[in-house]
């Protein structure tokens, strides 16, 4: 794995930020702005984003997170390879992204009850390396007692609606991820 480098944090309007990617470009790890109280978005892959530079997805993220009362967000990723378009995926996972994607968000999660936005939407099918490594991050995210949310009601297959395809106004509602992966399609 290349070596990983943590930004220091760099102020923007009057935000510091979190950023872990790797050294190489390929991959992102965590991106947010620090809080004491983040809203935290589980999406399938990040696009370009950086501090100070947010996409579109970025974007609804930060506005979802301040219009329900949280003073910060965080994104992370069920894999964490960058692509702008989720068919540029890996068509077989990188074994070295998954091991330091899971040591990542434990770091950041750090036993804390965190608000979890599950974000994923249909592409979760979209690789079969994907519900697998799902499975995983629920476990992670389990024993701290997160309380995971959706955008508004699942899509008509049960995911979890992506934040650019839902109202601004759209309320932040209980996701079961038992209920959920119960379910689901197996891979």
């Amino acid at each position: 794995m290349d070596e990983l480098i943590a930004s220091p944090d760099i102020p923007a309007v009057d935000q510091e930020w979190i950023y872990e990617h790797a050294a190489d470009g390929s991959a992102r790890f965590v991106l947010g702005t620090v809080g004491s109280n983040p809203l935290v978005c589980f999406g399938i892959n990040p696009s370009t984003a950086v501090p100070n530079a947010p996409d579109r997805t970025i974007s609804r993220v930060s506005s979802f997170a301040a219009d329900n009362g949280f003073d910060s967000w965080t994104m992370l990723n069920v894999y964490p390879q960058i692509a702008t378009d989720p068919k540029d995926l890996d068509r077989v996972y990188r074994p070295d992204l998954k091991p330091e994607n899971d040591r990542q968000i434990t770091r950041f999660i750090d036993g804390r009850p965190l608000t979890l936005l599950a974000a994923w939407g249909g592409l979760i099918e979209s690789r079969p390396y994907l519900q697998p490594m799902l499975i995983d991050i629920l476990q992670l995210t389990a024993s701290a007692g997160c309380a995971w949310m959706s955008l508004g009601q699942p899509t008509k297959h049960g995911h979890p609606r992506h934040p650019l395809y839902v109202r601004g106004d759209t309320p932040l509602e209980s996701f079961d991820t038992g209920r959920y992966l119960s379910s689901s399609p197996q891979p």
